[in-house]
């Protein structure tokens, strides 16, 4: 078995993205996102985490976690979110059919990729950049013009918070950065 490279660096900040197996686009669909918010509440009664930022798209999820001082366990929190969420929306989502001998070996299901791509954040800039990426990314992919029209973010909560102006990253660019206000 191949031995994946995490960073461990305690109390630090964490950029990820979570995909669905295939792709298929689900995550978006009220029972879907509740089995996430009870996948996402289980797991913080065993370890806390803040979420510093969360986009949730159809077929994937972006977010910024920040972990407690002297605590790493950040894939002990991704199993245990979606092992929850599996367990709720098994019904719906597993497909047997689409089932590999590998999936049944590990006694996984056809409702997450195995693996998340993982990102420390190294200072100011990158967090910067990463939050802008994830509120981003509805506009990227096209499911709307403007990033204010997608529900699924924590952008309305930055703007609430005076981190963002309400009409950044809409159709009108202004800036070298790419992004608008």
């Amino acid at each position: 078995m191949p031995n994946y490279r995490r960073s461990l660096n305690e109390g630090s900040v964490f950029f990820f993205t979570v995909v669905t197996f295939k792709r298929r686009p689900f995550l978006i669909q009220p029972e879907s996102r509740e089995a996430l918010r009870k996948g996402i509440e289980t797991a913080r009664k065993n370890g806390p985490f803040s979420i510093d930022a969360w986009v949730l798209l159809p077929d994937h999820l972006h977010c910024i976690w920040t972990l407690p001082e002297g605590d790493t366990d950040f894939p002990r929190r991704w199993n245990v979110i979606k092992a929850t969420y599996s367990r709720i929306m098994k019904r719906q989502l597993h497909d047997t059919a689409k089932r590999t001998l590998s999936r049944h070996k590990r006694r996984e299901l056809t409702i997450w990729q195995r693996r998340y791509w993982e990102h420390r954040i190294r200072d100011a800039d990158d967090f910067q950049r990463h939050m802008d990426y994830i509120h981003f990314n509805p506009v990227k992919h096209g499911v709307v013009a403007s990033v204010r029209d997608w529900p699924y973010s924590t952008f309305h909560r930055h703007v609430a918070e005076g981190m963002y102006g309400k009409n950044w990253g809409g159709c009108d660019i202004t800036n070298d950065s790419g992004f608008g206000e």
